[in-house]
């Protein structure tokens, strides 16, 4: 097929005005869901929808959608606009502005669509204002929220998730009717967020799978001493047996090596004094890989790791799993597109898998999935540091537009 043109300078003020809302610092963004920068970047997206000419829509948990009608099942693109705390003005927002410029260009380049295509900006993935709400957006779409989370999710300040959902305008009562059964096929766009990209001197990258993510909450408990009265033999000390528990199961994801990831993220030491040792000793421990198999041998093998230093120490050991993600492998079909896709419009390219989670996972349970990563710069994310060029942002939404003409037209 012809080259899609996508306009770079409409995508390059797209990102600079969606930043305003929540702008932290000279490049950063701190924009929470349900606050109200995010209420303004929200109501800025869905007038980008008009003046594309999509139909626009808001959806019961905040989600907003712009649709060309064609057509049978849907066809979607899109990803979300709340940020870290800070995080940078890339990470889920180009997602949202490609997705939007590549419909806009189908739209003015090919006429309708035979399919419903449609674009969507999600409320919320970072759950970096309510921390156990894990992708409520998609969640509300597939049917996935359940009964009292509405008020059992709070934030830091003790607010529901479903108080602040009243505070914009919306109706927790209302949930259910978010969800979505006639999607056929979703496709996000996301900047990488890692280094993989950059390393092989490529713009796109063509996502097949994504990993798998277990958080444990691990406590260590042991008996709290003077650190000199109390000699070495005879000590029950929970951060010595943490520092060993840290180099073992971190050694696991080293000795199985790319793609298995594991990381210790938080510690909470108490009694945190030079002079005692600890009593107890509590930490997060991130573990990740994309291969089903693979994934449960490297649970398995760290939850043994742990339970056998913590006997041969003394310690009384306990967890509980917050989190746990299955991997999300992408389906084939909607690989293959992209592929052509970027064969089509010369984008150079590789096959990878993502090491961060998104909403694409849940998706996954009721469509067709896959993802297009644009580089990053020096591998950042998370943080107002992050950086997609213009030239790889575009490349990045030609290969999606390709892709959603092959699915739509």
């Amino acid at each position: 097929m012809a080259v899609i043109d996508v306009d770079g300078d409409l995508v390059e003020r797209y990102v600079s005005e969606l930043a305003r809302y929540g702008a932290h610092g000279e490049t950063g963004v701190w924009r929470t869901v349900y606050s109200s920068e995010w209420v303004a970047s929200q109501d800025q997206v869905a007038a980008w929808y008009a003046d594309a000419g999509l139909d626009v829509r808001r959806d019961a948990v905040g989600n907003v959608w712009g649709r060309l009608a064609g057509g049978g099942p849907a066809v979607v693109s899109g990803s979300h606009v709340d940020s870290q705390t800070p995080g940078g003005r890339y990470d889920g927002a180009l997602g949202v502005i490609g997705a939007l410029v590549a419909v806009r260009a189908l739209q003015e380049q090919f006429g309708p669509p035979r399919r419903p295509l449609e674009a969507v900006s999600l409320c919320e993935e970072e759950a970096s204002r309510f921390h156990a709400t894990n992708f409520w957006g998609s969640r509300a779409i597939i049917g996935a929220i359940r009964a009292g989370e509405t008020e059992a999710i709070r934030d830091a300040d003790g607010v529901p998730i479903g108080e602040a959902m009243r505070s914009v305008g919306l109706d927790p009562a209302e949930i259910p009717s978010a969800e979505r059964d006639d999607i056929a096929h979703w496709v996000e766009l996301h900047i990488e967020q890692g280094p993989v990209l950059e390393e092989a001197g490529l713009p796109v990258g063509i996502v097949d799978a994504i990993t798998a993510i277990r958080h444990y909450v691990v406590r260590l408990v042991g008996r709290s001493d003077h650190a000199g009265a109390r000699p070495m033999n005879g000590r029950l000390d929970p951060l010595a047996g943490f520092a060993e528990i840290a180099t073992a199961v971190i050694g696991v994801a080293l000795d199985a090596g790319p793609p298995a990831v594991t990381t210790i993220g938080h510690v909470q030491v108490e009694p945190n004094l030079p002079s005692a040792v600890p009593d107890s000793v509590t930490f997060t421990l991130d573990s990740r890989h994309p291969d089903p198999e693979a994934v449960a041998a490297q649970h398995a093998r760290q939850e043994e790791l742990m339970r056998e230093i913590a006997e041969r120490r003394g310690l009384h050991i306990s967890w509980h799993v917050p989190l746990d993600l299955p991997p999300a492998p992408c389906h084939p079909d909607v690989v293959a597109a992209l592929e052509r896709a970027a064969r089509d419009q010369q984008v150079p390219y590789r096959r990878m898998h993502s090491g961060a989670g998104h909403d694409t996972q849940n998706i996954a349970q009721r469509a067709k999935v896959a993802m297009v990563f644009a580089r990053s710069k020096d591998g950042r994310s998370h943080t107002p540091a992050e950086f997609t060029s213009v030239d790889d942002a575009v490349a990045a939404i030609r290969v999606l537009a390709g892709a959603l003409h092959e699915l739509a037209y």
